[in-house]
């Protein structure tokens, strides 16, 4: 079995971890559509489950169609290794979970997926595990917060859904400095514009349902890290919790990575012009994409983020029925919640994604009720500009 590292991400995407096909010689990778495998005796069977002999048991702890897929992430993420799971959230729990128990502390960024919230926030503090939100853009805030308890950092960068960036070189400083562990959903950027374990990360998760994938027909999830770390997941939430990819799942993933490269420029190409549309437009309050010269996080693109991504956040000037009347008459853009697909996909956090958040939770995270949330997709981005247009203008008949 081949996990050749080449030079470049692009080759890697399509060729690293390859385990290939010894009886047929088939190009594309086979689907392992098996439960259980079978032993030579019963000495292989107890040697294998042991530990004491390399080879497959049962795919809840391991097959050949989903490892092809966790070395290939690996090598994505310049990591050792990789574990892969039923859905993002899946990822994000067995992680979390793996490096937590009760009476333990972790620090989390303010703002982040609704759900990711959601377990911290609340099942976590059932389970005796307490949490502190901060501004994970302050230093001074995540120093603030950690106590003799703490042990780990868990963020996005760009967050969910309002794109604020933290600086990965600062967070893994303070949580070197304090023996920490760091946590990164690195869904937003993929690894083609971000690699955090260049940064000091230690472990890396993404919703694999999203870009990696990028057709909208899997949910699944990935973290990437060294190989003790890796392990201790594999062995402890994910083989018990029993959140396993499917073979299929992993196949139609590793086929969706042999375009990511391609996919994730055309996304920022056509984001990037979306957000200076929206950026000159009357009709919009504030927009949010790290590309922009006004945006905060401007600065770490071009270094930690290689591009600003295919996501955008933004505010109607008007009330929440403005946004809604908004949205609604968007024609050819999807209101849809997920990110990273062919299509364009439009939706409101507030209602939606973050709706775990209290009003209060919200304004305190900066997600406010006019809020939209726009992963741009693969169209011409003339007929997504377009569609927004005649939305928009929607909105201004119906005000005169």
């Amino acid at each position: 079995m081949s996990n050749k590292l080449f030079k470049h991400l692009e080759t890697n995407a399509i060729h690293a971890g390859r385990v290939g096909d010894p009886s047929f010689g088939s190009l594309a990778t086979p689907i392992h559509q098996t439960s259980t495998f079978v032993f030579d005796n019963v000495q292989q069977g107890a040697n294998r489950f042991a530990g004491e002999e390399a080879g497959f048991i049962y795919s809840r702890l391991g097959n050949p169609t989903v490892m092809e897929l966790e070395q290939r992430m690996a090598a994505l993420e310049n990591t050792e290794a990789a574990a892969a799971f039923a859905s993002g959230m899946g990822a994000v729990s067995a992680t979390l979970l793996a490096n937590l128990k009760k009476g333990d502390h972790l620090i989390a960024s303010a703002a982040l997926y609704g759900c990711s919230f959601a377990l911290i926030n609340h099942k976590f503090a059932e389970l005796g595990i307490e949490a502190s939100f901060v501004d994970i853009t302050d230093a001074t805030a995540i120093e603030a917060a950690i106590k003799e308890n703490t042990q780990l950092i868990f963020f996005e960068t760009p967050i969910n859904p309002n794109l604020v960036c933290a600086d990965l070189n600062e967070i893994s400083r303070i949580a070197k400095r304090h023996e920490l562990l760091t946590v990164i959903d690195n869904t937003f950027m993929s690894p083609v514009l971000q690699q955090p374990s260049d940064y000091g990360v230690d472990l890396i998760i993404h919703s694999a349902t999203k870009y990696l994938n990028g057709h909208g027909d899997v949910v699944a999830g990935i973290c990437c890290g060294s190989v003790k770390q890796i392990e201790n997941i594999k062995m402890t939430t994910l083989k018990d919790m029993g959140a396993v990819m499917s073979p299929n799942d992993a196949w139609l993933i590793s086929r969706g990575l042999k375009t990511l490269s391609v996919r994730v420029e055309r996304h920022c190409d056509n984001a990037e012009k979306v957000a200076d549309y929206l950026d000159a437009h009357a009709g919009i309050k504030s927009v949010y994409y790290p590309g922009l010269k006004h945006h905060p996080a401007n600065h770490l693109v071009g270094t930690q983020m290689k591009r600003a991504g295919g996501v955008i956040a933004f505010e109607i000037e008007g009330s929440f029925d403005d946004a809604v009347r908004f949205m609604n008459n968007l024609k050819m853009c999807h209101i849809a919640v997920s990110l990273g697909d062919a299509e364009t996909l439009i939706q409101h956090p507030a209602s939606m994604t973050h709706s775990p958040y209290t009003e209060e939770e919200r304004a305190a995270a900066g997600i406010s009720e006019t809020l939209i949330r726009i992963s741009v997709g693969l169209e011409h981005v003339e007929d997504i500009i377009e569609d927004i247009e005649q939305a928009l203008q929607v909105l201004r008949v119906k005000a005169a």
